[in-house]
């Protein structure tokens, strides 16, 4: 489980592209600090598994699956991304609870000159979007503050801009989306009960 709460932001010192996958590594002093093979980061809001660590950096392997669903699909050597470890037992929740299972990607749109920063939504996403509800853009926990069928704006403060990519994006960028997961689980659970109410009617 993840927070949202970046830790750092790393680079991407090298891609590797296999069958059916692709093998990153990262460089990440603070979150490779105390990593082992095994232990989950947080990539730009992407779930991975650490198989290797060496001088402050750690090498992950991304399945198509990922790079399909995924802003990962296109990251090249030199890119920055943020990074999370994941929460420990007991450890404080300060953004809210994230899978790491990215949803989709969108498109950073805007951003004025107060913070607010439009993103465009991909079809079928707006549903589990509400306004002052949650929303992970490339791992970064984010309030809400306006929502359509086809963009959401956030506000963001000059703190998360300087900690986290979100400051250095730029028009037409895809970021990674993660939605609220328990929109999802209420929609799978009411569905069948919604179904059979419209039949009796």
């Amino acid at each position: 489980m993840f927070t949202g709460i970046v830790e750092e932001i790393g680079e991407v010192t090298a891609v590797e592209q296999g069958t059916n996958m692709a093998r990153l590594t990262v460089r990440g002093p603070l979150v490779t600090s105390d990593a082992n093979h095994g232990d989950s980061i947080a990539v730009s809001g992407v779930c991975l598994t650490v198989v290797a660590v060496s001088d402050g950096g750690f090498t992950v392997d991304v399945v198509n699956e990922t790079l399909a669903r995924s802003s990962l699909a296109k990251v090249a050597v030199g890119d920055a991304v943020n990074l999370e470890r994941a929460t420990p037992a007991g450890g404080r929740l300060g953004g809210h609870i994230m899978q790491g299972h990215v949803d989709g990607t969108g498109v950073f749109l805007s951003r004025d000159d107060t913070g607010v920063t439009t993103f465009a939504l991909p079809t079928g996403l707006a549903k589990y979007v509400v306004e002052k509800g949650s929303i992970a853009v490339d791992g970064v926990s984010l309030t809400v503050a306006s929502i359509t069928d086809e963009q959401f704006s956030v506000a963001l403060i000059p703190t998360t801009l300087e900690a986290t990519t979100l400051g250095r994006r730029e028009a037409g960028d895809l970021v990674n989306l993660e939605v609220d997961v328990v929109a999802k689980y209420v929609e799978k659970l009411a569905t069948p009960h919604l179904a059979a109410s419209a039949h009796n009617v």
